[in-house]
């Protein structure tokens, strides 16, 4: 039976009395149809003149096409490759779903809501979920400015997903055994100058160290910068042996500012990641930093559409 032709359905829908309801839906609906040529066009401009992913020669030549995208050959260790080779969303398929599915990540939706949405399995959608945020997210800034906060925030370690866990079970997440910050914590370190630019950083279990605090931060704060934290000395050690001027605020004490001498700014991004995880209902320690960096690209509103965050995640070369 051969179903209706568009010019009846389009005749139908300019004749019918659509509420704003209506209305609101339609609008969803067409903004849910991409054309699968336009994922691909984006994928080949977003890698144009990119050297070759296996010994980075810059000559190539072409060498046909395959699944709709260009390949090349290169001339210096006779590999090919396409556009997506070394990145996180290799020999990831139904490349017709990624701007709809990228338009679920923009709008935190869960894995389940966001395979319903682009008709795709939940393990399909988790997968993604995990390939999309981690690529996006080495879009980040090189380097703060000016005054920097820094603090970090914990939780609790989960094993959630594993088949096999180091430790007896929890029932719906648990308590801690010891009081207090210790190794069964992951640490989250969070570093945020005063015109909003933020580096999260995965420093593992346990409170964080000076040592650590070197590896993430050295190479980020300005020579000239302000570094702000709480009581901790680690922070102390570690200003000291970088030669970083460095304030501190006893947190501890409720002196929680003197003046412009506060982290204010970064334990409220803490508080805006806390509450956006709940939607979640638990999140793998293993996966925390990819969180953690798709929460960072939401709350810069640094990639606004579907199709900056695929570009952003085909130049992220592995």
């Amino acid at each position: 039976m051969q179903g209706p032709r568009f010019d009846e359905l389009f005749a139908f829908l300019t004749a019918a009395p659509l509420s704003s309801a209506d209305l609101a839906r339609l609008r969803d609906w067409l903004d849910s149809i991409r054309d699968p040529a336009e994922c691909l066009a984006l994928i080949e401009a977003a890698a144009a003149g990119r050297p070759c992913p296996h010994c980075a020669c810059a000559r190539l030549h072409r060498s046909g096409f395959a699944s709709g995208l260009q390949r090349y050959r290169c001339l210096g260790c006779r590999r090919s490759f396409n556009a997506l080779t070394g990145t996180p969303l290799a020999r990831l398929r139904k490349r017709e779903c990624w701007l709809p599915y990228i338009k679920c990540l923009l709008e935190s939706r869960t894995v389940r809501d966001a395979a319903l949405a682009t008709g795709v399995h939940r393990t399909t959608s988790f997968r993604w979920r995990h390939r999309f945020a981690p690529g996006a997210a080495r879009h980040r800034p090189a380097t703060l400015t000016g005054i920097i906060e820094a603090d970090e925030t914990y939780r609790l370690e989960s094993q959630k997903g594993s088949r096999t866990l180091s430790r007896p079970p929890r029932k719906r997440g648990g308590a801690a055994r010891r009081r207090g910050i210790n190794r069964e914590h992951d640490c989250l370190l969070v570093a945020r100058d005063r015109i909003g630019t933020t580096l999260d950083f995965h420093t593992g279990r346990g409170p964080v160290t000076a040592a650590q605090l070197h590896t993430c931060l050295q190479s980020v704060l300005p020579g000239d910068g302000l570094l702000i934290s709480d009581g901790a000395a680690a922070y102390v050690r570690f200003a000291l042996d970088a030669g970083i001027m460095h304030e501190s605020v006893n947190v501890r004490a409720g002196r929680r500012a003197r003046g412009a001498i506060h982290i204010q700014n970064v334990n409220g991004w803490h508080s805006r990641f806390k509450n956006w995880l709940v939607r979640f209902k638990g999140v793998a320690s293993r996966y925390l930093a990819n969180y953690s960096g798709w929460q960072r690209l939401l709350d810069a509103q640094a990639l606004r559409t579907p199709a900056q965050w695929l570009c952003a995640a085909v130049r992220q070369v592995q």
